[in-house]
């Protein structure tokens, strides 16, 4: 009995989870430079707004056991694993204007966001 060579099927790599615009990764290395020196910043969505979720940022020493590790052109963020599936494919920029200035995140998941812009819905 002859046995064929069956050749699984090459997996393709998986799109990143979350993409850094050029003026997010400028900031990110101003404050890793300074006043966040030895952190990093973990994204997260919690359940608050309007619209039902919002983005929540901290920062951290280290991963914990649930977080994903982004690396964007030199830049490394953190995902918390529950809020992989809201963020998959979100560029998260940075933008300043005369008034404010903040991470903004452009999220293809998004259906909805409230009035004010703080809060989305999937």
């Amino acid at each position: 009995m002859a046995t064929a060579n069956i050749e699984k099927p090459t997996r393709r790599a998986l799109p990143p989870l979350m993409a850094l615009s050029n003026s997010a990764v400028e900031r990110l290395q101003k404050l890793y430079a300074k006043g966040q020196a030895g952190k990093l910043l973990r994204i997260g969505v919690s359940t608050k707004g309007c619209s039902g979720m919002s983005y929540d940022l901290s920062w951290v020493d280290e991963a914990g056991p649930g977080d994903e590790t982004v690396t964007d052109k030199g830049v490394t963020v953190l995902v918390e694993r529950k809020a992989t599936l809201f963020l998959i494919g979100t560029t998260m920029d940075y933008q300043s204007t005369t008034l404010s200035s903040g991470f903004t995140f452009i999220n293809p998941n998004e259906k909805g966001r409230c009035g004010c812009g703080e809060s989305f819905h999937v």
